[in-house]
């Protein structure tokens, strides 16, 4: 299959300008010989695309937030589809699916399912009940249909494949390799990197500064928790300890995660989403070989166990504090997990997660 005059439409419902995921799989792709188009949605404070190689669309919408614009999103989604030519669909989470699914059942076209995240069990969704029954409808309708899906990890892609009775393959977030010699760490800094919203821990790690009076922390992300958080350093007076660096570019990120000390990792149990979580920064860690405290998670417990990359807290400030004082203490396991980073980060790359994707899309109408 794979021909280079295939096309494949990717859909997501973000403004593409902080999806590290898309643009690997996308130049993945592409590079490949498929013809790649990714759509998403702009935003009023969107920044203009930066050229790609590939097609990069975004869609207007009056509305920016809340159920409405789901809905406007989606009907634009639909009708934008409908016009276009494609040999492959792919919905990117549960929020693009169901206009991709009707228009690949018109076009007689296969549509694959690209699940970043348990849709229905991350911290937004599970506290709407209403909204987690619409959710939860369109995944138990439509999800059961498909042929073709993937996941980021393994025990999200067992839990979709019991709940739904389809095959999910696993396509992890990790980066391409970067050399990263000459790493000047600063050795009182300590760095979440991530969205800014509930759930993530973030509180934690502002109360924690008041029990580490010689850290910095450095927050890089921007999100639905960004004026409260700014607002709790102040309430806690350590508002000069802790830096925010607003949205960083993908590009640049990695600099910013090689000069950190120990990274943070520490969600809430929030759902099933986070509980069976590898995220972009635990690969993001890995590759600025970046020792890290987090959750005890089960993906986290099973990937230390294979590589010893990490140590573990509970998400309170007292419980991640005592373990970045280890780690700022003992000069002997701090280097250990930098040793051990650098050995994971040869078996946890883009590099080998690549040739899945595109052996998964070479193979996508065979079971037509």
């Amino acid at each position: 299959m794979g021909t280079p005059e295939r096309k494949i439409i990717f859909t997501v419902i973000n403004d593409l300008t902080y999806d590290q995921r898309m643009y690997r799989i996308c130049s993945a792709l592409a590079a490949a010989g498929y013809k790649v188009q990714l759509i998403g949605r702009k935003l009023p404070d969107s920044l203009p695309v930066k050229p790609q190689p590939y097609e990069q669309t975004r869609l207007w919408c009056y509305f920016t937030k809340g159920k409405l614009f789901y809905i406007e999103y989606n009907l634009r989604l639909l009708f934008y589809l409908l016009f276009k030519r494609f040999d492959i669909v792919s919905a990117v989470d549960l929020d693009t699916l169901v206009p991709c699914f009707i228009n690949a059942k018109l076009k007689g076209k296969p549509i694959v399912y690209d699940a970043h995240e348990y849709f229905t069990e991350v911290p937004e969704v599970i506290t709407r009940q209403a909204t987690k029954k619409v959710w939860e409808w369109v995944a138990n309708t439509f999800i059961p249909k498909l042929k073709y899906c993937y996941t980021v990890g393994p025990m999200l892609a067992e839990e979709f494949e019991k709940k739904y009775k389809v095959k999910f393959e696993v396509i992890m977030n990790a980066p391409l390799t970067k050399e990263f010699s000459n790493i000047e760490r600063l050795e009182n800094v300590l760095l979440y990197q991530g969205a800014l919203n509930k759930a993530r821990g973030i509180e934690h790690y502002i109360d924690m500064m008041e029990l580490l009076p010689g850290f910095e922390l450095w927050l890089v992300g921007e999100g639905d928790l960004s004026q409260e958080l700014r607002q709790r350093a102040k309430d806690k007076n350590v508002e000069n300890r802790v830096r925010f660096f607003g949205r960083v570019e993908p590009e640049n990120l990695h600099q910013i995660t090689a000069k950190a000390y120990i990274g943070l990792n520490i969600s809430e149990n929030a759902g099933l989403s986070y509980f069976y979580s590898l995220n972009n920064k635990f690969f993001d860690h890995i590759h600025a070989q970046l020792p890290t405290v987090a959750n005890k998670f089960p993906e986290y417990i099973r990937m230390n166990e294979v590589y010893n990359i990490m140590v573990f807290a509970d998400a309170n400030p007292q419980s991640v504090a005592e373990q970045v004082e280890l780690l700022s203490k003992n000069n002997s396991l701090h280097n250990t997990l930098i040793q051990n980073c650098i050995h994971a980060k040869t078996e946890l790359c883009w590099e080998i997660e690549q040739q899945k994707l595109v052996a998964f899309y070479n193979n996508v109408g065979e079971r037509d």
